[in-house]
């Protein structure tokens, strides 16, 4: 009876330290890999950093000709809610490096952060598929909103005159206002982030 108390002691002894090594290696992943970065390679946390205000991420690639067309839709919904949300652009592709996102960012005007997320820590929190493609949360972080910008291209390559619809627009201000939408997706058109770069 003895010698089978000292073989269960020895058994949980070893089970508590294969647990403890899990936990560590599970907290130091995910420190080292749970935010995107910014430009200087640094993790970013885009919710911490905008303190309690409702975040938008806008997903975009620097090659793809639908994102670069949305640039002065992109900054003048910032410069529109800048006092109450907080706008991110978000660059998904492993390809893309921190001077050509900096040029890419010069080129098109843009004066929002920038934000690199070769993991893809934002694009699955976000549940994007597409650039651009944009993320709304609102104060607590829920994601209330993610789709297209508005309804500029019916297709890749068709694109109307004019948006008719300006999905992103109504759901920045119901999550500024704290109401729901009466739908959080749409499906965007652009060029999609693959998972196999």
């Amino acid at each position: 009876m003895g010698e089978r108390l000292q073989t269960l002691r020895s058994f949980s002894r070893f089970l508590f330290a294969i647990v403890a090594l899990c936990l560590l290696s599970s907290s130091l992943t995910s420190s080292s890999q749970g935010f995107a970065s910014d430009l200087d390679g640094k993790p970013f946390d885009p919710f911490r950093a905008a303190q309690g205000k409702v975040v938008v991420l806008i997903f975009v690639r620097t090659d793809c000709p639908v994102s670069n067309r949305y640039a002065p839709a992109i900054q003048q919904l910032s410069a529109k809610n800048g006092g109450k949300a907080v706008f991110f652009l978000v660059y998904p592709s492993k390809k893309e490096t921190a001077d050509s996102i900096r040029k890419h960012d010069r080129e098109f005007g843009y004066r929002l952060a920038a934000l690199r997320d070769p993991q893809h820590i934002l694009v699955k929190e976000s549940q994007a598929q597409i650039t651009p493609e944009a993320a709304v949360f609102d104060a607590n972080r829920r994601l209330v909103y993610h789709g297209r910008i508005d309804n500029l291209y019916e297709d890749f390559g068709h694109a109307r005159k004019s948006a008719t619809t300006h999905e992103l627009a109504d759901a920045i201000e119901a999550a500024i206002a704290g109401k729901k939408l009466a739908g959080n997706a749409t499906p965007a058109v652009g060029c999609y982030i693959s998972d196999l770069e």
